[in-house]
């Protein structure tokens, strides 16, 4: 069984509402509302097991996952949730081995989760021009351990004279404007290949849906998602 050792990230879990990811180091302590935990106390245990506070709280002790590492990272701009992440996966096809490019880091949630899928075989190729938003993403794809499935360029592709890529599997854009680096996309994409872009307002997607039209392409799927927390007694 997979043992927790100094430096391993863990996630700290009370219950669904109070749970905490840290990275255990011999000489921490955790201090919240249920008591105080050393991070020493963690050190050699099963992924799994349970430390109990100085409250007598249990606490338990697991392995990330990446809806963790999304749900807990820093933001910087606002992210792309779990709930539009699985739908990108599924309705693409997203698999291991891709050739991605991401226009418009941000926070860098999306590239984690898809640096996830791609790994080991595929990439993901990242692009943006604010370089404290970048600084943000990169601590956050780092903590989650996808550093080397992910290259950051800060590079403004609108104005790009030519594409840094080629016969990529898949676009994917999170800009306000993504309207206006459709015909880069299609550019760097493979026959068949896949655009994906994130629109929080009604007057993007109209712009948007415009000029996938008008760059022929196919298959235009507009979609909300919306996901409804039920507890079960």
């Amino acid at each position: 069984m997979s043992k927790i050792k100094t430096g391993d990230n863990v996630l700290f879990f009370y219950n669904d509402s109070k749970k905490w990811l840290l990275k255990i180091k011999r000489k921490e302590q955790f201090h919240s509302h249920i008591g105080v935990i050393n991070h020493v106390d963690a050190i050699g245990k099963e992924f799994g097991s349970r430390l109990v506070t100085n409250k007598d709280k249990y606490v338990y002790l697991l392995k990330p996952s990446i809806h963790d590492y999304v749900m807990k990272m820093q933001h910087g701009t606002q992210i792309v949730y779990p709930k539009d992440l699985g739908y990108i996966a599924a309705r693409t096809g997203l698999k291991s081995g891709q050739k991605i490019v991401e226009i418009g880091t941000g926070s860098g949630s999306l590239t984690t989760f898809v640096a996830s899928v791609v790994s080991p075989r595929g990439h993901i190729d990242t692009f943006d021009v604010e370089p404290k938003f970048m600084a943000i993403a990169k601590k956050n794809i780092e903590k989650a351990g996808m550093s080397k499935y992910v290259t950051m360029h800060e590079q403004d592709l609108k104005t790009a004279r030519k594409m840094p890529l080629s016969d990529v599997d898949m676009v994917i854009i999170d800009l306000g404007d993504p309207w206006s680096v459709i015909p880069q996309a299609r550019k760097m994409l493979k026959g068949s290949g896949v655009v994906v872009a994130i629109c929080p307002t009604m007057n993007q997607l109209e712009k948007l849906s415009s000029a996938f039209v008008t760059n022929e392409f196919s298959d235009i799927d507009c979609t909300e998602h919306i996901i409804r927390h039920i507890e079960a007694r």
